[in-house]
């Protein structure tokens, strides 16, 4: 691991600009994308105690929109564009080149403006339901985790497009030791939360073994596209499982609780 695939990771997940010369081999930023997921949540984690300190209004519907806007704006919405062009694949009822080349076309379809609207929503109501609970502190460990299952996605699955493409240089250049690392890093995180940590890191990891076992049966691999899609499913996924745990969910954060 080296700081300039710090650097790369950044340019990559998100829209921030460090200056310094990034790597040359950008799958040697694959183990810092942990890392990125890590800094997002906390950064999110951050906005929503300030929000919660300085203003005067108890509004967590207004402070999920805030956190909803703000991962739309670092992130550029890339992995979102991701989930919709999946989504307009759809149309095409399984024939293979029929929907790469959908996911390819920069034009939005019906399907894909329907799971945008569904993806925003989801996380919307499930930020609302951790800041109303007090749990607001688990988007560290949904964020970190999000970023580490495009890590395995991408060292166990093949590229599908026989010609080039964002993710085919990630894919060629990845290895078990870039996934090793990187759930290692995730792992890491989840100890701090506790056994649920540990849950979620596993209902990740199901999830992306799933996903990608679709991916290589309907596509013959991943795309750009697809990572985006796992990341937002994956993502989202895990903010409504800790949502829907409520106020229970602080109570057993840590390990404290089974002591």
């Amino acid at each position: 691991m080296n700081m300039q695939g710090l650097r790369t990771a950044l340019k990559t997940l998100t829209l921030l600009q460090v200056p310094g010369k990034e790597s040359e081999e950008l799958s040697e930023a694959l183990p810092w994308f942990p890392v990125v997921g890590l800094f997002l949540g906390l950064l999110l984690y951050v906005v929503s105690m300030i929000w919660g300190i300085w203003s005067p209004l108890h509004w967590p519907a207004g402070i999920a929109l805030l956190l909803v806007v703000v991962e739309v704006w670092l992130t550029g919405g890339l992995h979102l564009d991701g989930l919709a062009d999946w989504a307009d694949s759809f149309g095409a009822y399984g024939e293979k080149e029929k929907m790469l080349a959908i996911m390819k076309d920069t034009r939005i379809g019906a399907f894909g403006v329907l799971a945008l609207v569904l993806a925003l929503m989801a996380k919307w109501i499930g930020f609302e339901r951790l800041l109303s609970s007090g749990s607001t502190i688990w988007v560290v460990a949904i964020f970190t985790l999000s970023r580490s299952m495009m890590v395995d996605l991408i060292t166990t699955r093949s590229y599908a497009r026989s010609g080039g493409g964002t993710a085919r240089a990630f894919v060629e250049g990845a290895s078990s030791r870039h996934r090793c690392v990187s759930h290692l890093l995730s792992l890491t995180v989840c100890l701090v939360f506790g056994p649920l940590g540990f849950a979620l890191f596993g209902l990740a990891w199901l999830m992306t073994r799933l996903f990608g076992m679709y991916c290589q049966r309907w596509f013959g691999g991943i795309t750009g596209d697809l990572l985006g899609a796992e990341n937002e499913i994956v993502g989202t996924s895990l903010l409504i499982v800790c949502a829907f745990a409520g106020e229970s969910l602080v109570r057993y954060t840590g390990w404290r609780w089974i002591l």
